[in-house]
């Protein structure tokens, strides 16, 4: 185990130790960054032809959060996109350069104008793209994501793996949150994972379901202040060397937003499909609508979208309330052509079970039900 991630442990290190000495610098330095900054930055980067990277079009998914920042460079053809790895560099070194930037990630992609959202009923997985790997052994990956935090994606994550494997399949749970990991708490498991004869992890057993996660390799309380670069090459030892065996599916809880993690796994995984969690309210939705164009952007298959937190029902009197509204997701599916999966209640006991590390779909009762029902229609669907 320690011999697998010594690398990353030993970039940590290093890292923290030279983040504390360039922090003292560039907090003096640092300015509140927006997404005009970047764009006046990227003007003075050329293309071949001789125009400016800023007002070609090419530059999607362009998110600032602090000092990081990311952003899809998405050219017209793969063609394209070949000649055009030294704009991406070019483009990466400018906004690095600006006081204030701790972070930088440029991915370079090319669009597909024909691509559309699947029928989870009658959709087959597409070839997968030039890059894009399978995991050994593992029929069907799903990616659990959201466009923003605090709508429940991590513990629809834990719930429906645990309720997929209670009707018979093989499952396995990947906690891709490497930032804030969670799995490991709302599961249960917190023991240190051991090696095979290969050296490769073996993963914890929880309800079934086979579960790993960063957070069984750092102290509970240890920051991962890692750059892209780190990020990215933890995701992939967390996806290819770990010891999943024959697995039937595969649940990746993602972090929220469109970043880092979203973009690797899109690029180098065969992703059967994506669901999107949101609540009912409409600043969840908006963000909503930018997950789900990212996942177009990078060919992703949108499973559809699930409505979490939709009604809430007093225990006292029986009383159904619409806390954050009501309806608003299975709308929006519509809105986009894209499958509504199903609305899960919000629960005092959800909460509950999450924190005792006892997942509800476990138990019996109307929110096992719930899970039972979405596990269900994507097993129907032929996607798990």
């Amino acid at each position: 185990m320690a011999a697998l991630f010594s690398p990353l442990v030993s970039r940590v290190k290093t890292y923290h130790q030279r983040h504390n000495s360039e922090h003292k610098f560039k907090g003096m330095r640092e300015m509140s960054l927006n997404r005009d900054d970047i764009l006046k930055e990227l003007s003075g980067v050329k293309l071949p032809d001789g125009t400016d990277l800023a007002g070609s079009g090419l530059v999607q998914a362009l998110v600032v959060e602090g000092g990081a920042v990311r952003f899809v460079l998405e050219a017209k053809s793969p063609e394209d996109a070949a000649n055009l790895a030294q704009v991406r560099d070019a483009a990466e070194e400018a906004v690095r350069g600006l006081a204030g930037v701790t972070s930088t990630s440029v991915i370079l992609t090319a669009h597909s104008p024909t691509m559309q959202p699947p029928n989870l009923k009658q959709a087959k997985r597409p070839a997968a793209p030039e890059g894009r790997q399978p995991i050994a052994g593992v029929k069907n990956i799903i990616a659990v994501g959201s466009g923003k935090g605090g709508v429940g994606k991590s513990t629809v994550s834990s719930n429906l793996a645990v309720a997929l494997a209670k009707q018979g399949r093989r499952v396995g749970l990947l906690d891709a949150d490497i930032y804030g990991p969670s799995q490991p708490r709302m599961l249960g498991a917190h023991d240190s994972p051991k090696t095979d004869a290969e050296d490769r992890i073996i993963p914890l057993v929880a309800y079934g379901v086979k579960m790993m996660s960063i957070g069984l390799l750092v102290k509970p309380d240890q920051a991962l202040a890692w750059r892209g670069a780190m990020l990215m090459k933890a995701l992939q030892q967390l996806l290819r060397e770990v010891a999943w065996g024959a697995l039937d599916v595969l649940v990746i809880d993602l972090p929220p937003g469109t970043g880092d993690v979203q973009l690797t796994l899109g690029q180098k995984t065969e992703v059967t499909g994506t669901i999107i969690v949101s609540t009912p309210q409409d600043v969840a939705l908006l963000d909503a609508r930018r997950a789900i164009t990212l996942f177009q952007k990078l060919e992703t298959p949108i499973l559809g979208l699930v409505e979490n937190m939709s009604a809430y029902v007093c225990p006292e009197c029986g009383h159904e309330a619409h806390i954050f509204g009501h309806g608003g997701v299975r709308s929006e599916a519509a809105k986009l052509g894209v499958p509504f999966l199903g609305e899960l209640p919000l629960d005092l006991d959800v909460r509950l079970g999450g924190d005792a590390g006892s997942p509800v779909a476990a138990g019996e009762g109307p929110l096992a039900e719930a899970y039972a029902k979405l596990a269900k229609g994507l097993i129907d669907g032929g996607v798990a």
